[in-house]
């Protein structure tokens, strides 16, 4: 376990393989280690670095907003501490909005860019994830974990193909999340709008979908073909919000693809 402390509090996150750095970003309610068969598929040609948002895994959780913009900040100070100038920044979920947006604010740190399953809208979020943004909502899920935990056991199925894997990992990172980080994130992620922006994106970026995605509509993939210059979109016909955990094979063979042609 490695840890730095920031601006903030204290971001956890692991390291593995050698070669040129390359950071990996969770989702909602996720944590570093969805990112683990990645990495090992990564770690002969690059040292990957994935990351506990704030509010989320090991990561600190006493601060008063777990905000885009605030994980922007996040990875952006990361980078600083450890001495990283640019890399390629992959992100799944919500983790692939803050590369976008890092990638806005920082370009400098964006070397490329890969989001997989990830809103440019926010509107384009499962209805029941924009309902958790709300404060009230997110009180009385805390409030009967059994009932939340039952709702994500007969939904798993149509979350990810690996649906029992997915749910154990799902409650393990629920517990590691409290009721503001878990309701003020997806609040921030559900107003969030970054169409106007992509444009300015200059580096090459990648967009990884799911057919089967009920958690974001895989149709956001149209957004960064259609407005950002060097943008790349795979779609998988056999996955649904976790590509990585459906069709790990393919996946991996989409990313090391981007990777390799695109790396400068």
């Amino acid at each position: 376990m490695s840890s730095i402390v920031t601006d903030h509090g204290v971001v956890h996150y692991e390291v593995a393989g050698r070669g040129k750095p390359i950071i990996l970003l969770h989702g909602w309610i996720g944590s570093w280690d969805h990112w683990v068969d990645t990495m090992i598929c990564l770690e002969s040609r690059f040292r990957g670095y994935a990351l506990d948002f704030w509010g989320f895994g090991d990561s600190t959780k006493k601060l008063d907003s777990f905000h885009i913009n605030d994980f922007v900040a996040m990875v952006d100070q990361f980078m600083e501490r450890l001495g990283i100038d640019t890399a390629p920044i992959i992100g799944h979920s919500m983790g692939g909005t803050v590369a976008l947006s890092l990638a806005l604010a920082k370009p400098e740190r964006a070397k490329q860019v890969i989001v997989v399953g990830s809103p440019i809208v926010g509107n384009s979020l499962n209805p029941f994830l924009q309902l958790a943004g709300h404060p009230q909502v997110a009180a009385l899920l805390w409030r009967f974990p059994s009932v939340f935990r039952l709702f994500l056991r007969l939904y798993a199925p149509f979350v990810a193909n690996a649906s029992q894997r997915w749910y154990k990992r799902v409650v393990r990172d629920i517990s590691a999340t409290t009721e503001v980080s878990f309701f003020s994130s997806i609040r921030s992620l559900r107003h969030t709008d970054l169409r106007p922006r992509l444009p300015e994106i200059k580096v090459p970026t990648l967009g990884i979908y799911g057919l089967g995605d009920v958690i974001v509509s895989p149709y956001q993939s149209k957004l960064i073909s259609q407005h950002v210059k060097r943008s790349h979109v795979a779609m998988m016909a056999g996955s649904g919000h976790f590509p990585m955990l459906d069709e790990p094979e393919l996946f991996n063979q989409h990313l090391l693809d981007f990777l390799y042609q695109d790396s400068d």
